[in-house]
């Protein structure tokens, strides 16, 4: 893991992306899609969605786009992405 360069899981993860697209991800293959800091590597996304839902995440995917830098994080087989969903306010 990189060494760590941000105070507070709330400077990495910035907010849900929410589209059809990210609610078919959650629902078959448990994954959550945020838009996150652009200076954020995939460790720190990691550590960050571990530490506010203290939950396991197996697997960070990154883009970059026009409005930002999205991470689609896969959650672990012990917790469910649509449950983390409803806790944040997705549906």
């Amino acid at each position: 893991m990189t060494k760590q360069k941000f105070r507070s899981p709330y400077d990495v993860l910035l907010h849900p992306f929410v589209t059809e697209k990210t609610m078919i991800q959650m629902e078959r293959e448990n994954k959550l899609e945020f838009l996150v800091n652009r200076r954020a590597a995939k460790g720190d996304i990691k550590w960050a969605f571990e530490k506010m839902f203290e939950t396991t995440v197996v697997k960070v995917n990154v883009k970059i786009k026009k409005d930002g830098k999205h991470a689609i994080l896969r959650v672990g087989p012990e917790a469910n992405a649509e449950e983390i969903g409803m806790r944040i306010g997705v549906f």
